[in-house]
């Protein structure tokens, strides 16, 4: 291993492996290689604190941290986009991307440097992060910076140092005393009244007329738009009950979803576009321009609600299962291919009317006991 000195042969020691006593710069050198000695050392005894294995290469890439225990950030951001590109879904694994640029962006111009080891990351780290995201422009301008979209960043942070620990690149998660601090919202859906107004209202354009009835058939069957998109005829399946079902699975998680007897009027969509369309099952544009029809039918509509194709999936949890027809949330957790029912509470509201019906049914039942009680009291008498 060179250290990069040079000095006479005539005044060096072989024996001893030092400069000559009372030579110019012996003494600065001598102390110099007694330091990088010492620090071989302290770097063998690691290795044996550590259970690892003992060579002169493993001290080397101690002494000069190029073993895994001085690993980087970017090394780290490296390795899981690699190895998850087989794991992750495309458009999770975009986020990623996303979180990294932010990353490098905050290296670069807070800390000035490119690259950071892992083993100086602490909790001033990830604050001092946070207030960069809540103050510089956001990277895609579609996509503004609000507090949850930090805490998303944040969160996927966090998910990479998780991951280093699980390879032992660092001991301490900088994130163990750091809540992400997620904002609740209201998600739009569409009540039952609203719905009635988009089925039946008058619409001139085709493509706002085709994307309404694929958001309609999102909303009786609870698809989000990814499942939609990649529909096929084959996906409609007659189950052993007589009726149509859909037989798919979910994009985002591969979990399988069996959709029971279509309701009514997304098999009347299905049907208005059997044999128009070659490969699809329904006309299905992209997200963004879905998005923007919807936005464009609501205001043609008078519907004060800003829609997403999103806004089907909590209308299909909200409005045409739990509030309409009484189905379980366990159920509904199902249908639409929740792996956590945690995840199916985010869409789930009762609504006022709901309340006020198992409210009334409730007093109903207390009344007919209370009124059987006063007759067996009176038989009793």
């Amino acid at each position: 291993m060179s250290l990069k000195r040079t000095f006479s042969v005539t005044y060096w020691d072989t024996k001893s492996k030092r400069a000559k006593p009372r030579t110019p710069g012996a003494k600065m050198l001598n102390a110099y290689l007694d330091d990088i000695y010492a620090n071989l050392l302290a770097c063998h005894k690691q290795l044996i604190d550590e259970f690892k294995l003992i060579t002169a290469h493993n001290i080397k890439a101690r002494f000069l941290g190029e073993d895994e225990q001085h690993k980087t950030l970017m090394e780290l951001v490296d390795y899981h986009n690699t190895s998850m590109k087989s794991v992750l879904k495309f458009g999770t694994l975009k986020n990623y991307y996303t979180t990294e640029r932010y990353l490098k962006k905050f290296l670069t111009t807070k800390i000035k440097v490119n690259d950071i080891f892992l083993k100086q990351l602490s909790y001033s780290f990830i604050i001092d992060f946070e207030q960069f995201l809540r103050n510089t422009s956001a990277i895609n301008s579609a996509q503004p910076l609000n507090n949850n979209g930090i805490m998303k960043h944040l969160e996927r942070f966090k998910k990479l140092l998780n991951l280093a620990i699980d390879l032992e690149w660092i001991e301490k998660n900088p994130f163990a005393r750091y809540k992400l601090k997620f904002q609740k919202f209201d998600r739009a859906f569409l009540s039952k009244s609203e719905l009635q107004i988009l089925e039946l209202g008058t619409l001139k354009q085709d493509p706002h007329i085709r994307t309404r009835d694929v958001f309609v058939f999102a909303c009786y069957t609870g698809l989000s738009y990814i499942d939609v998109k990649f529909l096929t005829q084959e996906n409609i399946v007659k189950g052993i009950d007589g009726d149509y079902w859909i037989f798919t699975s979910r994009e985002k998680t591969d979990k399988p979803v069996k959709i029971p007897p279509l309701l009514g009027k997304a098999l009347d969509i299905i049907n208005k576009y059997k044999g128009t369309l070659t490969d699809n099952l329904l006309p299905v544009y992209s997200n963004q321009k879905i998005n923007t029809y919807l936005k464009e039918i609501a205001l043609e509509l008078e519907i004060p609600k800003r829609l997403t194709f999103h806004s089907a999936r909590h209308t299909f949890a909200t409005t045409v299962t739990l509030s309409n027809g009484g189905v379980p949330i366990e159920t509904v957790s199902k249908l639409l291919g929740h792996t956590k029912l945690s995840t199916t509470q985010v869409y789930a509201r009762v609504m006022e009317q709901k309340v006020s019906t198992d409210i009334r049914n409730l007093k109903t039942k207390l009344n007919t006991t209370n009124s059987n009680l006063d007759n067996q009291r009176i038989s009793v008498v």
